[in-house]
C-alpha cells in the first residue's frame, strides 16, 4: 500500500490510499496461499466494508470521500499525526492513552460484526478467526524463528507436539464469546483524538484484516505492544479496569474464560510475532525488527504463566530455554 497526504489551498486535508489487489502467493496449506488460510485482505473491499461498519457503529475510522474498489484507490479522511506511539514518545501519559484504547474496546463489545456488509459491488462477510488461521500463524515460529535460532529446520516430532498442544487451546478459544477482532489494535495504528467524545476519541486506521473471534485478541494486542514496552503493572491495572467495566454491563460475563483467552491469545500472538520478525530479518533483510524480540519473549512469558497453560509453557522451556532466548539468531 502507498499513501499520499493531500492538502488544498484552503487547508482541507485528505489521504489518498493506493492499494491495488495483490496476487496470491504460492500454495502453502491445502492448496491455498498463506493469505487465504490466515484470512488476510487481498484488496480494499475489506478496508471499506469494515471501516464503514465501524464508523456506522460510532467509532473513529477514516471517513470515505471517494472509492474505486476495482483499482484499489481510496480518498479518505486524514485523522492527523497523534499516533499513540508518537504521543507517548513526546511525553504523553501512557496510562491515559492506553486506558482510552481499553475503553474503546469495551464499547466495541456492544457491536457485533454484521453477517454481511453491502458494498457497491456486492456483499462482504468478515471471516472467522478459525483454527486454520490461528494454527498457520503460530507455525511461523517453527517455519522461521526455529531455523534462525538453531540453524536447522524444526524436527517433525517437535512440530507435532507443538501443534497438538495448540490444537487443544484453539478448540477452547473457539468456544469463547465472539465479536470484532481488528487484529492490529496497537500503538502504530491508534490515533489520539481528545476533541471527540468517547469512544470516538481513539482513531483506528488499520482494520482491513479484521475477523470474528474472541474479544480478548485486540486487548492483548494493545497491552502487549510489540513495538514498545507496556509495563506489567499497567497491563494488570487495565485488565482489571476492562473486566470491571464489562462485568457492569454484562451479568453473564465469564471472567475466568476471558482471562484464559487473554493469556492464550497473548501466547498465540507473540508466537506469531517471533516468527514474523525472524522472517522479516531472514527473507527481507529488515534486521531492525530483531531489536524487539526480547520484549516479545517477555510478553510471552507473562501469558505462559497462566495456570492452565503449563503444558504449553513446558514446550517452550524445552525448545527455547529461558536462559538462551537472548542469544543472536542465525540470520
Amino acid at each position: 500500500r502507498r499513501y499520499a497526504r493531500l492538502v488544498t489551498g484552503s487547508g482541507q486535508k485528505a489521504v489518498l490510499m493506493d492499494s491495488p489487489r495483490q496476487p496470491d502467493g504460492p500454495a502453502v496449506r491445502d492448496g491455498l496461499p498463506y493469505s487465504r488460510v490466515a484470512h488476510l485482505a487481498e484488496d480494499v473491499r475489506a478496508f471499506v466494508a469494515v471501516g464503514g461498519s465501524l464508523q456506522g457503529a460510532g467509532f473513529s475510522t477514516p471517513e470515505f470521500y471517494a472509492t474505486d474498489l476495482e483499482r484499489g484507490l481510496l480518498l479518505i479522511e486524514d485523522l492527523g499525526d497523534a499516533v499513540f506511539g508518537s504521543e507517548f514518545a513526546r511525553g504523553a501519559s501512557q496510562a491515559r492513552l492506553w486506558r482510552a484504547g481499553t475503553d474503546t474496546l469495551v464499547a466495541l463489545r456492544q457491536h457485533a460484526p454484521p453477517a454481511a456488509i453491502m458494498l457497491d459491488d456486492g456483499a462482504y462477510s468478515v471471516p472467522p478467526m478459525d483454527h486454520g488461521a490461528m494454527r498457520i500463524e503460530t507455525e511461523l515460529l517453527l517455519d522461521w524463528y526455529w531455523p534462525a535460532y538453531y540453524g536447522t529446520p524444526c524436527p517433525a516430532d517437535v512440530r507435532a507436539a507443538f501443534n497438538a498442544i495448540w490444537d487443544g487451546i484453539f478448540d477452547r478459544i473457539a468456544r469463547e464469546p465472539k465479536g470484532w477482532v481488528l487484529r492490529d489494535y496497537h500503538s502504530p495504528n491508534l490515533i489520539h483524538l481528545p476533541e471527540r467524545p468517547a469512544p470516538r476519541h481513539v482513531g483506528i486506521i488499520d482494520f482491513q484484516d479484521a475477523l470474528v473471534g474472541s474479544h480478548a485478541y485486540d486487548f492483548v494486542s494493545l497491552l502487549q505492544d510489540a513495538r514498545l514496552d507496556v509495563p506489567a503493572s499497567l497491563e494488570a491495572e487495565l485488565l482489571e479496569h476492562y473486566i470491571t467495566r464489562v462485568k457492569a454491563e454484562d451479568a453473564g460475563f465469564d471472567e475466568a474464560g476471558f482471562r484464559f483467552a487473554y493469556a492464550a491469545l497473548g501466547c498465540q500472538r507473540n508466537t506469531k510475532i517471533l516468527g514474523i520478525f525472524a522472517r522479516l530479518a531472514m527473507r527481507d533483510g529488515k534486521r531492525g525488527y530483531l531489536a524487539h524480540i526480547p520484549r516479545i519473549w517477555g510478553y510471552l512469558a507473562r501469558g505462559l504463566a497462566h495456570v492452565e497453560l503449563t503444558t504449553l509453557s513446558a514446550w517452550y522451556e524445552r525448545s527455547f530455554p529461558a536462559e538462551g532466548r537472548a542469544r543472536p539468531l542465525v540470520i
